[in-house]
């Protein structure tokens, strides 16, 4: 089987590479000229550690292929997998206009039976919606199934997580396409789940959500913690060794972000709203997440007095180590915060851009951590890069104007740093 992919974003070019790498031939179908020429020199849009490795192995092998060409790409094809974005809309609702875009497509210029795979995270729902557009676009009543196939990737180890996952949901009514698909994945050794279209597309947005509410949760303990005189990662790692909450997903910090754990709780909680059901639970979830970042600003500014004017470097911008999202991320908030306030903002992210906006205009963006430390008057680390972590922050005290280091991932050590001379607080951690 030849397999489509339409959208070459951050899931589509995984699952490209996934199915490249498993011996099918592959083409990813973009309607920006740009993505797919870098695509087809190998080169990625945007940073993930080792998938660029892998895209430019299977493009010189030609197994993997990209073009523009709708009509040409879904003809040929017998198996799509449709993966483009689905953000949020203002309400919270999720923007399916892509989705609608791309099942139009697919039933205009479709020749013959297809395959449709809804990889995207789309409501519940979604798959009937995608096949009545389908159908009402078709110019003859071919056949076809569609099914959805939930991505489970974590931005930074998408790789691994593509390549070596821990199950496969299958959501169809099609005994055909539970068949197709289980030849799709015949050499992956994970445990799978088939089920109905419905339950596969919630069990994406209920990962997503009890995830997100156990960050949630972390970071409200770690108020506690500190007003307790208690270190939230002793108490996580007592926590974690229970095998019935395991370890992942409680380092308190400043919160969740990216392009999928905000989408996904304000959707599935939208759609509880419409069948009348409160999820009283997530609301609190995304609340805590929301106004976290303010919970470290505070610190600063009880121990800086009024932030205008003082020189503020921050470290890090993308969400979480390992890529260049910076959407929804806590040290974007932070930002904002302090330039309302009026302080001096020097940045520094060894990937992530800012985004190019009048408000940013006076963020001072930096080509090095040394850089964006020249007379700070506190240190506010975003993003826990591993570069932080070995920088020498003995020989980096000097060109500070103040030692105050506000640690927003608890990812240095405390005595260390306060035994260097600085001023150290992170959440939940100053005991």
């Amino acid at each position: 089987m030849n397999i489509l992919i339409i959208g070459t974003g951050y899931v589509g070019a995984t699952t490209a590479m996934v199915f490249a790498e498993s011996g099918w031939q592959v083409t990813g179908l973009d309607i920006d000229a740009g993505k797919i020429e870098r695509l087809r020199q190998g080169r990625l849009h945007f940073h993930e550690p080792g998938l660029e490795e892998l895209i430019a192995k299977h493009v010189r092998s030609g197994r993997l292929l990209f073009t523009t060409d709708k009509k040409t790409a879904i003809a040929e094809h017998d198996v799509i997998y449709i993966c483009v974005g689905t953000p949020s809309r203002p309400d919270g609702n999720a923007d399916l206009r892509y989705i609608q875009q791309a099942a139009e497509d697919i039933g205009f210029f479709m020749n013959g039976y297809k395959l449709v795979v809804t990889k995207s995270t789309v409501p519940v729902g979604t798959q009937e919606q995608i096949k009545s557009w389908i159908e009402a676009a078709q110019q003859q009543p071919y056949r076809f199934d569609v099914a959805s196939n939930p991505e489970f990737l974590r931005e930074g180890k998408a790789v691994e997580d593509a390549l070596r996952p821990d199950r496969i949901v299958i959501g169809t009514d099609s005994a055909r396409a539970t068949e197709q698909l289980q030849l799709l994945y015949k050499s992956f050794h994970c445990p799978w789940i088939i089920t109905k279209p419905r339950t596969a597309e919630l069990i994406k947005y209920a990962s997503n959500a009890f995830l997100a509410t156990k960050i949630s949760y972390m970071n409200e303990l770690a108020r506690l913690c500190d007003e307790l005189e208690v270190n939230v990662n002793e108490v996580a790692d007592g926590m974690g060794l229970d095998p019935r909450i395991g370890p992942s997903f409680l380092q308190a910090g400043l919160g969740y972000g990216g392009s999928c754990f905000p989408k996904d709780v304000s959707e599935l909680v939208m759609t509880a709203r419409k069948h009348e059901v409160h999820l009283r639970i997530l609301d609190q979830v995304m609340d805590v997440n929301r106004m976290q970042f303010a919970y470290l600003l505070d610190k600063a500014r009880t121990r800086l007095g009024e932030l205008k004017d003082k020189n503020i470097a921050v470290l890090g911008l993308a969400f979480k180590p390992d890529t260049d999202d910076i959407r929804e991320a806590p040290a974007l908030r932070m930002i904002r915060e302090l330039l309302l306030e009026q302080a001096r903002v020097r940045l520094f992210d060894p990937v992530a851009k800012l985004p190019a906006h009048p408000f940013y205009e006076t963020v001072a963006v930096c080509a090095s951590a040394e850089e964006a430390l020249l007379n700070a008057d506190a240190v506010i680390l975003c993003t826990e890069w591993t570069a932080f972590g070995q920088l020498n922050w003995e020989n980096a005290k000097p060109l500070l104007g103040q030692p105050n280091f506000f640690d927003g991932r608890n990812m240095m050590d405390a005595q260390r740093m306060r035994g260097m001379g600085y001023y150290y607080q992170g959440i939940g951690t100053d005991h």
